[in-house]
């Protein structure tokens, strides 16, 4: 004899999917967790390895509130003596925020840079993570040389058709340096600026149809 349809077993149903589905999702989550957890960590300290110079021990993470935004910053040490600062820091490309680890010596000289993530243009944008362009920011010492594209006065030679995104790289950087300031002699950036002012940096009009150019 078949059941009858009744409104109390469609709620019942609907209540042993929900349980399933709920035990399910438990699950997955916790068997997930450990290994993503692991793998934004590996991420994170290979990031960190490649932006800043050979150091002992773990890299000593903190937090630092500048011009009102909190970045997030690892120091490192050598022999006792700090050997430089790994910091997060973004800014606005055309599609979406471009975040680095910058990594910043004792003495203030950009040892690296590295992109943690990213969403420009494939192709035009998105080949600020090639070494043509990035590797410019190696050993860039900017208190000889000005963080900006060529094309703004700068130092910094610009992605062909991606002012846009090369200016966030740029931005991105330049908030890197003035949180290493505001680590090492408290100072805050000049806000008249516009550089460094927010994590997010400054984000350029669109146009050419579209195009990550100008």
């Amino acid at each position: 004899m078949a059941v009858q349809s009744s409104f109390k077993n469609m709620v019942l149903c609907l209540l042993v999917i929900c349980f399933v589905s709920s035990a399910l999702l438990a699950v997955v989550y916790a068997v997930t967790k450990a290994p993503i957890e692991a793998a934004a960590a590996a991420k994170t300290n290979n990031a960190i390895a490649q932006v800043v110079p050979e150091f002992d021990g773990t890299p000593e993470l903190s937090q630092i509130n500048v011009a009102g935004t909190d970045y997030t910053y690892y120091k490192v040490s050598k022999d006792g003596a700090v050997a430089g600062y790994a910091i997060m820091a973004a800014a606005t490309g055309f599609s979406g925020p471009v975040s680095l680890m910058v990594g910043v010596t004792a003495d203030g000289i950009i040892y690296n840079t590295s992109v943690l993530s990213q969403s420009e243009t494939p192709g035009l944008g998105a080949k600020c993570t090639e070494p043509a362009f990035a590797d410019q920011f190696r050993n860039f010492n900017p208190a000889e040389k000005v963080l900006k594209v060529k094309k703004d006065g700068g130092d910094v030679d610009a992605i062909t058709a991606s002012t846009i995104t090369s200016r966030a790289y740029t931005n991105a950087v330049q908030i890197a340096i003035d949180v290493y300031k505001a680590i090492t002699t408290g100072a805050q950036p000049d806000a008249a600026s516009g550089a460094s002012v927010s994590a997010n940096g400054s984000s350029e009009p669109e146009n050419n149809g579209g195009q990550d150019n100008e």
